[in-house]
């Protein structure tokens, strides 16, 4: 963990009642949607990062700002999960949920971290920083992408507003089980915060996640899925992670995302 981090115990949990906040760049979608990261050559990703992250915590805005620009890489799934553990200290996080929550949690059991933080970085599910420099992220990055000999990249592709389909080539998993993971996220948001540590401050916050859920456990053999187009906004994005169980190391990710002009 590195300086200015905010650290909770991974037993305790608090929340509190909510705000609203401001939905940015729900501008004209393109007429389709198109695959923008379809299968990569093997050991070239995507890569993912995922931030944990609450409004309620004044150390979290560099990071929330360096998961920005870390969005705008085709070699990337940048995710924001906001936790709900700092809703007590003044202000309720509107995209928090205990779900996110618990998804840090496991990580940190899978990682043998002590306790939770934010903001904390999780790299492919093999390493974690505060993410507020971007020298120790590119060097988790560096370490993933040298242990990656192959990937199980997802193949995603989607119609405006029809259902997503997911393809994964048959892959050589050893006889693991992976998690195939669906994350949809809203491009970018900006709150005014009335109240808390970060009162007065007008937060960004880029590809925060607001749904989540385990599409399937996968064997490794070539198989499709779909998810019903309801499931998904319009201006949405969409991310497939591909891991070993229970929170475990990336095999592949990719994504899909409207044409934005934010």
């Amino acid at each position: 963990m590195g300086p200015g981090a905010r650290i909770l115990s991974i037993m305790s949990i608090a929340s509190s009642p909510g705000r609203r906040s401001v939905l940015i760049g729900a501008a004209a979608v393109a007429a389709g949607l198109s695959r923008e990261v379809s299968a990569r050559p093997a050991g070239e990703g995507p890569w993912a990062v995922e931030l944990f992250t609450s409004q309620g915590c004044s150390s979290c805005p560099p990071s929330d700002a360096h998961l920005g620009r870390l969005s705008k890489r085709p070699d990337i799934v940048a995710l924001a999960f906001h936790v709900d553990y700092w809703d007590y200290i003044g202000w309720r996080d509107p995209f928090a949920s205990r779900e996110t929550t618990e998804r840090q949690r496991a990580y940190a059991r899978t990682l043998k971290q002590r306790y939770v933080y934010t903001p904390e970085m999780v790299i492919e599910g093999i390493g974690h920083d505060t993410g507020r420099e971007p020298a120790p992220i590119e060097a988790l990055l560096a370490r993933a992408q040298a242990r990656a000999k192959r990937r199980a990249t997802p193949d995603l592709s989607r119609s405006l507003g029809g259902p997503l389909t997911i393809k994964l080539d048959a892959f050589p998993l050893g006889g693991r089980i992976a998690d195939v993971t669906l994350a949809v996220y809203d491009r970018r948001h900006a709150t005014p915060v009335k109240s808390g540590e970060n009162q007065g401050r007008m937060l960004e916050n880029f590809n925060t996640v607001r749904h989540i859920e385990l599409v399937d456990r996968w064997d490794g053999t070539a198989r499709s899925w779909t998810i019903p187009g309801d499931r998904i906004g319009p201006t949405q994005g969409m991310a497939v992670l591909v891991q070993e169980t229970d929170h475990g190391p990336m095999i592949g990710c990719n994504k899909l995302e409207p044409a934005y002009s934010g």
